[in-house]
């Protein structure tokens, strides 16, 4: 989970919820890295939030949400241009607390079998729980970091 975390902090450009993605394969080696970007939201916001669309939906919306520029697969991406087999390992999520549905179809489409979240996921990184750590996600792992 160190190196997914450590994939968010390196290639992450997504200004809120910066999450990032490793495969790592059944001999224990990171076969793939991947992570949150897209320079859309830097220059133009996100269409999404503008539009009032709720968290989660209809990410086709804004180019800087869209599923092409998620973690996961960026990660599968990245492993495959490596000459990687990613249905050899499983995929470690740091920064998010649920994959979207093409994000869960790319990862069966690579053969991908097992997922892992951070334990507390579903709080920490959850816009909508009051207890979340939004927007201070890297120093609540600080001592992860170094």
């Amino acid at each position: 989970m160190l190196a997914a975390l450590k994939a968010a902090r390196e290639l992450a450009i997504h200004p809120t919820m910066p999450n990032g993605a490793v495969i790592i394969s059944s001999k224990g080696k990171i076969i793939g890295r991947g992570a949150i970007s897209s320079e859309y939201h830097q220059k133009n916001g996100c269409d999404r939030v503008k539009l009032g669309i709720p968290t989660g939906q209809s990410y086709e919306l804004c180019e800087g949400c869209h599923p092409k520029n998620h973690s996961e697969p960026k990660a599968i991406a990245d492993a495959q241009k490596k000459g990687f087999d990613p249905s050899d390992g499983a995929l470690y999520l740091w920064g998010h607390w649920w994959c979207c549905e093409p994000c869960w179809q790319a990862m069966v489409a690579a053969g991908i079998k097992r997922v892992f979240l951070l334990r507390d996921a579903q709080v920490l990184f959850n816009k909508l729980n009051p207890h979340n750590i939004v927007g201070r996600q890297f120093e609540y792992f600080s001592a992860q970091l170094k």
